[in-house]
This record gives C-alpha cells, sequence and structure tokens, in this order.
C-alpha cells in the first residue's frame, strides 16, 4: 500500500514512536547460540514483545533491560492493523526496528507466533529501503521493491510465511528521517481463544 501513511500521520506516528522508545529504550538483538549483534536496533510495543539473545527467539511480556511492561501500540499503528489486516483479532506485538545505513536484514520467516492465519502488518517511516521478498521455502527466487516512508505492506494468507529481509537503505532518501529507517511489525503472537474464535 503505497503512501498509506500521509505526512502528518507519518510526523505523527514519528512522535508515538519517540515516546514508546524514551519509556522502553532500543537494545540490540543478538543471534541465538553466537551471540552475534544483528545490525538493527530494537524495542516494542504492546503486551508481547519480540526478543531475540543466545537463549534463543521468543516474546516476552517485559523489556529484557529495564524489566518494565512494553508501552501500548500507538493508535495510528492499530488502525493500519484494523484496516489492512483483515483480521477480527487485535496484535499484541509491535516490533520497532531501527536501520542505519549500515543495517540490514537478512532473508527470514516470522514464525515465531501460534496463529499463522493473522497477517504480519508493516509501517515504514524514514529513509526508503530495498526490500526482498520470496517464496515459502528458502533458496528460492525473490522479488525486490522500495519500501518509502508512509507505505504498508502485509503478509498474509499464502505470503504469510514468505521470505522476505531488507538489502539496504537507501541514502538521502527521507526528510522524516536522515539515513534513517523505523519499520513498525504489528503481529498477533498467541492463538485467540476459543470462545473469540467461534464468536
Amino acid at each position: 500500500m503505497p503512501f498509506y501513511l500521509d505526512e502528518a500521520e507519518q510526523r505523527a506516528l514519528l512522535g508515538l514512536i519517540e515516546a514508546a522508545i524514551a519509556a522502553a529504550p532500543l537494545f540490540q538483538p543478538r543471534m541465538p547460540r553466537t551471540g552475534k549483534p544483528f545490525s538493527v536496533k530494537m524495542t516494542n510495543c504492546g503486551t508481547l514483545g519480540w526478543v531475540s539473545d543466545q537463549r534463543g527467539y521468543r516474546y516476552q511480556p517485559a523489556h529484557p533491560a529495564t524489566g518494565r511492561p512494553w508501552p501500548p501500540i500507538p493508535p495510528l499503528a492499530l488502525q493500519a492493523w484494523n484496516e489492512l489486516g483483515r483480521y477480527p483479532h487485535p496484535p499484541e506485538a509491535c516490533l520497532v526496528n531501527v536501520y542505519g545505513l549500515a543495517a540490514r536484514m537478512g532473508l527470514h520467516q516470522d514464525r515465531d507466533e501460534e496463529d499463522f492465519a493473522a497477517p504480519v502488518v508493516s509501517l515504514s517511516l524514514g529513509s526508503t529501503c530495498i526490500f526482498r521478498f520470496g517464496a515459502a521455502t528458502r533458496g528460492g527466487k525473490t522479488q525486490s521493491l522500495e519500501l518509502a516512508s508512509g507505505d504498508a505492506i502485509v503478509l498474509g494468507g499464502a505470503a504469510r510465511l514468505a521470505y522476505h529481509g531488507v538489502a539496504r537503505i537507501l541514502p538521502g532518501s527521507s526528510n522524516l528521517l536522515a539515513d534513517r529507517r523505523i519499520n513498525l511489525t504489528l503481529r498477533r503472537v498467541t492463538m485467540p481463544p476459543r470462545a473469540a474464535i467461534d464468536a
């Protein structure tokens, strides 16, 4: 969804994310077992937050350094979930990934969640990135597209487990954030209660 957020909405959402980062400071996730640091820094909003360290990938209800609960998901991000996600239950996690010019994200699947029927809804702020995506099997052909500030993308249905990643950040591509990109990724982590599914 190109330009899903207009300029005013982008600035409003950025302000809310900066407040969330003040409450839940950025940290550097690390690869399981090796402890190698990611090139992005991150934090989370919502009742659950995604973390990665030498113990593995997981969701947890508190910041790994402060021990405090994550701040709430910003209303504009929830609006995107409701408008684009086409899923009747609310997200529980909003990952906030912050990219500098040297940051990358290798091809991966989002599969730490219980309910793959729920989509992944992603919002971009700041510098444009080259986003790569492929099939649900590793090693297949990939395609690339540019994600600019305000763009939204949804991985759902057959694309829910598509391998995807960020190849690079384009310098000088944004007036909102100079040579930085913030990506918000909204996810449903747990299966909805049976009563909610049957309703």
